[in-house]
């Protein structure tokens, strides 16, 4: 087999669970007749980032170049390539590969492969044979059919988020079906939970916001949110119990759970799209007695992410967004921590010289 060619781009590296990122160089692929070339212009700040940086997964290869929301222009494209032109604004979200051939696959569920997804760091990319490297660099090259079309009346900055915040917050209200004359839970108000309220209230819903920090009540509102209840309070809590058609759950740390369960309706459903460290303690009662449901999500196929972006183009949706240079990575991981990003941190490409 013909040894693929590569060529050198500048980028943003870890080289260790203890090292901070800095500036390096790392090898793409030659764009292949089926590949589309994006300079990188903008790329959100997840906190799967940190996460897969400090390898608190314990799966991270190093070198390692995090990034999963990226926007940027097309510089080059494949002779097969039909989609897209060079000079287009793109996006490219959480995966760049998949079996393309198993169930989910063809029924456009990449990110539920059953051989396995190629995340756009953290996998193994298949021409390569290589880990995958992330948007936190001055370019990358994606097969054409993991490529996203942006809406062009959407800051592209504002937008880069959508590619993971607002793909795995719109999957689930879309698959439970949330609309008008259902009342919806959105549990937490960070990076995850400010655009579930956003597409909660678009969708039609009457939403009610889960916090436990009074001083994001009037923010929630201008969100969207319709009410605000302070999850710390057992007053607040049971004039709400029973009422709740739909809760989405955006909290990673660890939380009792089971207070959001009776918050259902018979029949109701709460979907969890945090990701808590440590298993959440599970009672059945209030699972069995009221026939409530309790399940997971994870973002969003390529077609349905495509929709998302539709959707927000048409209802002028993007993400409330802290633009910072390249080099203040570290400290952006370190505020994240700390909860300070209203609500997600976007890295300006341009500052990667």
């Amino acid at each position: 087999m013909t040894k693929p060619v590569c060529y050198s781009t500048k980028a943003f590296s870890t080289a260790s669970a203890s090292a901070p990122l800095g500036a390096s160089s790392i090898e793409r692929r030659t764009p292949t007749t089926s590949d589309v070339q994006i300079q990188i212009l903008y790329c959100g700040v997840c906190h799967s980032d940190l996460h897969y940086a400090r390898n608190e997964w314990g799966f991270t290869q190093y070198p390692a170049v995090p990034g999963h929301e990226i926007v940027g222009r097309v510089t080059a494209i494949g002779s097969r390539v039909t989609k897209f032109k060079v000079g287009e604004t793109v996006g490219v979200g959480c995966l760049v590969d998949s079996c393309r051939t198993c169930p989910n696959c063809r029924e456009g569920l990449e990110q539920y492969c059953d051989n396995g997804m190629t995340m756009t760091y953290g996998s193994t990319d298949k021409i390569l044979n290589r880990p995958t490297l992330g948007g936190y660099a001055q370019s990358i090259v994606v097969t054409e059919s993991f490529v996203l079309r942006m809406p062009a009346n959407l800051n592209p900055a504002a937008a880069a988020p959508l590619l993971c915040a607002g793909i795995t917050t719109y999957s689930p209200l879309r698959h439970w079906k949330v609309g008008p004359g259902q009342k919806v839970g959105i549990v937490g108000l960070g990076g995850l939970g400010h655009m579930g309220v956003k597409f909660a209230r678009a969708f039609g819903a009457h939403v009610v916001l889960f916090t436990t920090s009074p001083s994001k009540a009037a923010d929630a509102k201008r969100l969207g949110a319709h009410e605000v209840v302070l999850s710390t309070d057992e007053a607040q809590m049971a004039a709400h119990a029973g009422t709740f058609d739909f809760i989405l759950d955006a909290v990673s740390a660890s939380h009792d759970i089971n207070a959001y369960f009776n918050q259902l309706k018979r029949d109701g459903n709460l979907v969890l799209i945090g990701a808590p460290e440590k298993p959440l303690p599970v009672a059945a009662f209030p699972l069995i007695f009221r026939r409530r449901s309790f399940s997971g999500s994870l973002i969003g196929g390529l077609p349905e992410t495509q929709e998302m972006l539709d959707f927000c183009g048409t209802h002028n949706i993007t993400c409330d967004i802290e633009m910072i240079c390249m080099d203040q990575i570290n400290e952006a991981y370190e505020r994240m921590l700390k909860s300070d990003v209203k609500y997600r941190f976007v890295i300006d490409m341009a500052s990667l010289v």
